[in-house]
């Protein structure tokens, strides 16, 4: 996940000098956006019925190979729409990160250490974040910016061999024999799973939740070039910082609801309980366009990226707390296509706002509210957390 992200942000780091020297308008930018999470959408509703049938192992594999060559490809790109291109083929490629990895995740960890392990697995999302507008400056100065683009897509890939060549199940990872291949498990159908409200109530607080942290990561650099006047070279440290702190919130989530349990709370009042704190936590975000002071809007968006990965790592946790194995990778699916199309639609929210009124306080206003909302309606649909009956998902 940190390949992931370093190769989805870079983009967004360039965006001030490349909309500069290849006369991007606003709008040019959010469509490069939508049409990454476009493909995003279809790529987790794919890829999540891959890894139920191919498991974790050979699904991250594959998404790892095409998202490389997406990230090598935007070096070559001249036009907007090339860009466009690009970007759709890497979000065809990084949808598969997260239904490979949470299936990954749910073979290795129990319910009570589930939230803090994917927590852990989360933090990779914010320490690609948190090197990105570190490195970037440093490639592009020795490489070019299209140099950059080709050498990290290339060189990320040395991490697909060792993947390859050393993850394997538990089962098989205990075995002293060899190895065997991935056994195909029998899937749920798509109809069985979209008549459950538990696999709505993950898909609605992906809509909602997801499009604030895909603005985070496409928008501030924007951000803090607009109103506090940064550039490549300055706004490595305050955009660190900010992922630094997001980092803690993902850890920090998984392991205040992994603990709640471990202490006798059920699921339901852990996961709960700390994703309205974190809904709170994420409410002063709305004030952070009106702050003059870098460190101090600083300091408020960190806790709100700390405040949503908490609230994610949690909301994360619901597929394999609610549903066997076997569906597990299609409700993630259906969740992450859900919020790549909410992110699509703030992108072009994003961009409209910009293009017309010409600052942020619209969208960090909507960012703000999100989180109370998504809990409001997890809990309408499942006010309990009770895992589906095997019955209702059988052929």
């Amino acid at each position: 996940m940190v390949f992931n992200y370093f190769d989805r942000q870079m983009l967004a780091v360039l965006k001030p000098s490349l909309s500069a020297e290849l006369q991007w308008g606003e709008m040019d930018y959010a469509n490069m956006v939508f049409w990454f999470q476009a493909a995003y959408a279809t790529s987790y509703l794919m890829f999540g019925a891959i890894v139920d049938r191919v498991g974790g192992r050979i699904g991250l594999a594959v998404a790892f190979l095409i998202w490389s060559v997406a990230q090598m490809a935007h070096g070559v790109a001249r036009t907007a729409t090339e860009f466009m291109m690009a970007r759709a083929l890497l979000g065809l490629g990084e949808g598969g990160g997260y239904p490979a990895g949470l299936a990954t995740i749910s073979e290795w960890f129990d319910k009570q250490e589930r939230a803090f392990a994917i927590g852990l697995f989360n933090a990779g999302v914010n320490v690609g974040a948190i090197i990105t507008p570190l490195i970037v400056p440093i490639i592009v100065e020795a490489y070019g910016w299209r140099g950059a683009f080709i050498a990290t897509g290339s060189a990320s890939l040395i991490w697909l061999a060792v993947w390859l060549i050393f993850y394997r199940r538990p089962k098989d990872a205990r075995s002293t024999a060899a190895l065997p291949a991935e056994e195909k498990m029998v899937a749920v159908p798509w109809g069985k799973i979209l008549r459950t409200r538990e696999a709505w109530a993950f898909a609605v607080g992906k809509l909602l939740i997801d499009p604030v942290f895909w603005m985070f990561l496409f928008w501030l650099p924007d951000f803090l070039h607009k109103n506090h006047g940064l550039n490549l070279k300055t706004f490595g440290i305050p955009l660190a910082i900010i992922y630094i702190m997001s980092d803690a919130g993902s850890i920090l989530g998984g392991y205040a609801s992994s603990a709640q349990i471990k202490r006798g709370a059920s699921v339901n009042a852990a996961r709960k309980r700390t994703m309205l704190v974190c809904a709170l936590l994420a409410l002063p975000v709305i004030f952070a366009v009106n702050v003059s002071s870098l460190w101090v809007a600083v300091g408020i968006i960190g806790l709100a990226g700390a405040a949503h990965q908490g609230f994610s790592v949690n909301l994360f946790t619901l597929p394999s707390d609610l549903f066997p194995k076997r569906a597990m990778g299609r409700v993630i699916g259906m969740g992450g296509a859900m919020g790549a199309i909410g992110g699509m639609a703030m992108s072009q929210y994003a961009g409209a706002v910009l293009a017309t009124v010409g600052n942020y306080t619209p969208i960090f206003a909507v960012a703000g509210c999100t989180y109370l909302v998504a809990l409001g309606l997890i809990q309408l649909l499942t006010p309990r957390l009770t895992p589906v009956d095997e019955a209702l998902l059988a052929d």
